[in-house]
């Protein structure tokens, strides 16, 4: 089975973020929430290893779902620049950089696509997401 890595770096005032790591190689950056005990819609998941499958979101199209969060769900990986987009979701860029005022991940498209395309024609993968250090 195909797996990510997602490291957390930093969190502040705009939310925790990360880099996508696959094999060693990073290639995408992360927005998420703070970390706020996982309360639902409000905070970033708990660190962990879990299994993602594809599904349609009514919102967002082709996306992947996180699987088997204790006391959450329709945690996803999609587009979107800054934590106003995210209720409790993972947010996917190309760059760091500001918007509206706000720490943000800029060419949400073009990491999200890059994102995709590395899970090209499978259905599932599991993601380790770390504890920021």
């Amino acid at each position: 089975m195909k797996t990510l890595t997602l490291k957390r770096i930093i969190e502040n005032k705009d939310g925790m973020f990360g880099v996508l790591i696959d094999w060693d190689v990073p290639f995408a950056l992360t927005l998420e929430r703070q970390w706020l005990n996982n309360e639902p819609m409000l905070s970033c998941i708990p660190a962990g290893d879990y299994i993602c499958k594809r599904v349609i979101s009514p919102k967002f199209g082709d996306v992947f779902k996180i699987i088997g969060v204790e006391g959450r769900n329709n945690i996803l990986f999609h587009k979107g620049n800054v934590i106003d987009h995210t209720e409790g979701c993972i947010l996917i860029g190309e760059e760091f950089g500001s918007l509206d005022g706000k720490t943000a991940v800029l060419n949400s498209g073009k990491g999200f696509g890059e994102f995709m395309e590395k899970l090209k024609g499978l259905d599932e993968f599991k993601i380790i997401i770390e504890k920021r250090r």
